[in-house]
């Protein structure tokens, strides 16, 4: 099978990996082509990359590998309070190592992927023959996206039935595709988060989460040594991703080989890679900026420098970048020890995941009894009044919309009132989030009903009248 192992004493990770060769696996690739890399988007897996592995102008032409990140798709990883982008790079570089690969082209959709390409091309630069990243993230996040995130992870992980489940999933994709409109597309995305990341398996979408929620930027130090040439391909239109962030970074990239490149997608929102029109763009910029990139072969040849001794220079660079020279003494036959979180981010992240692990084995699961979706999102039936419309109207009275609409508008504080999509989060309001998700529990709200007369239950509980609030 396409697994690639990493174990080590304070870890264990394996990698699925799929490929376009003949019978799947690295050893059938075509010598005289190059290597393409693509790292899959956000809550998503390598099975979600077949808008680049079935267009001829990519797989025609070249070999490519995809890797599912160590919380999605087929991989199987232990849960970690460590886990961030660095670590990712470093499971990049171990599956590069392992499997003889050459280097390669990288082509890495949205927050995580970018993040992690960009920490191989600074710390292997050998692995990285050029660097395609669409939809550039912001360095921290966005203040309004990571609330967003915070209450979208309390509907996925204590979704309590059905529609609660689906409820969650259609706002990730709204969230996603930006108010997409197409029910194909919304119950596909579904039914894949039903199988693949269901409140039983509620503890890889909180690790996904923290590793974006509690992300850190890249220091100017750790730019300058990408020297591999780069293209970057934003959608015009993004609110996640926003056109600025992508300019910042093209103009932080100052040795990139002639300068990185930024193509602009018009008129695309979000999700270049599986809306079918922004995806065949993507195709056709990616396969142009390749064709102008010197001939590669993919020889699978072993390493001058063993994996061990490649991955303790590796630390040694690492611990050169942040200022911390214990890094450099750390294990290199792990993927942890590249992490690069503040030790009171990790006890907080650990405190998280312990804070989800309890009565997972209870949580709902939204499949059937021959483990599949029990029905599609579109088939659902909205007979509520308050169910909205595809424009998040509900079923009232719509002069009464109309009315409050005109208010909301005219209101003098709404200005002020407004919220900044562009501010970015700070580590004060990480922490807050941190410790606010660790606070919730979804049986809250039970433990304050009280229940029978309350002559009997101040009688038997010592309830004081003074605190109870009616």
């Amino acid at each position: 099978m396409p697994y690639i192992d990493i174990p080590s004493r304070d870890d264990y990770v394996s990698i699925w990996y799929i490929t376009n060769s003949v019978h799947g696996n690295v050893g059938s690739f075509d010598p005289e082509k190059p290597t393409i890399i693509i790292l899959h988007p956000l809550f998503l897996d390598s099975s979600w990359l077949t808008r680049q592995f079935d267009d001829v102008r990519l797989s025609g032409e070249n070999n490519l590998i995809a890797f599912d990140q160590r919380m999605n798709g087929k991989s199987r990883c232990r849960p970690s309070g460590y886990h961030d982008s660095y670590v990712e790079a470093a499971d990049l570089a171990f599956a590069c190592q392992l499997l003889l690969l050459p280097p390669a082209h990288i082509l890495a959709f949205e927050c995580v992927s970018v993040n992690a390409a960009l920490r191989l091309a600074a710390l292997w630069p050998e692995m990285v023959l050029s660097l395609t990243l669409c939809d550039v993230p912001p360095p921290t996040e966005l203040k309004w996206v990571f609330n967003a995130y915070d209450e979208l992870l309390q509907l996925w992980c204590y979704a309590q039935d059905l529609d609660s489940f689906e409820h969650a999933g259609n706002e990730v994709v709204n969230f996603m595709a930006e108010s997409s409109d197409d029910l194909d597309l919304k119950d596909e995305l579904i039914a894949f988060w039903e199988i693949s990341t269901p409140p039983t398996k509620r503890l890889r979408i909180v690790e996904l989460v923290n590793i974006m929620m509690n992300r850190t930027p890249l220091k100017s130090r750790e730019l300058a040594c990408i020297t591999c040439p780069v293209l970057i391909i934003q959608g015009e239109h993004s609110r996640t991703a926003p056109m600025r962030y992508a300019e910042k970074l093209k103009n932080h990239l100052v040795n990139v080989k002639d300068g990185a490149r930024l193509y602009v997608v018009r008129g695309a929102k979000a999700c270049l890679t599986i809306l079918p029109g922004s995806a065949s763009i993507v195709n056709q910029v990616f396969s142009k900026f390749l064709a102008q990139q010197p001939c590669a072969r993919s020889d699978l040849l072993p390493a001058q420098l063993s994996p061990f001794d490649r991955m303790k220079t590796a630390l040694s660079k690492l611990a050169d970048f942040v200022g911390d020279p214990e890094i450099a003494s750390r294990d290199p036959r792990s993927s942890l020890s590249f992490s690069c979180v503040a030790p009171d981010v990790v006890n907080s992240q650990l405190e998280t995941l312990n804070f989800y692990l309890k009565d997972i084995d209870k949580a709902y699961c939204p499949l059937g009894l021959d483990g599949r979706p029990m029905r599609k999102f579109s088939e659902r039936k909205d007979s509520h009044w308050f169910h909205g419309d595809r424009h998040g109207c509900s079923y009232v009275d719509s002069d009464l919309v109309s009315a409050q609409r005109k208010y909301k508008s005219q209101s003098p504080e709404r200005a002020s009132s407004a919220v900044n999509l562009s501010d970015l989060v700070t580590n004060e309001v990480a922490q807050d989030g941190r410790m606010r998700r660790t606070t919730f529990s979804p049986s809250s709200v039970d433990k304050l009903v009280i229940r029978g007369s309350m002559s009997k239950v101040v009688a038997s509980q010592g309830v004081s009248l003074s605190k109870i609030v009616l």
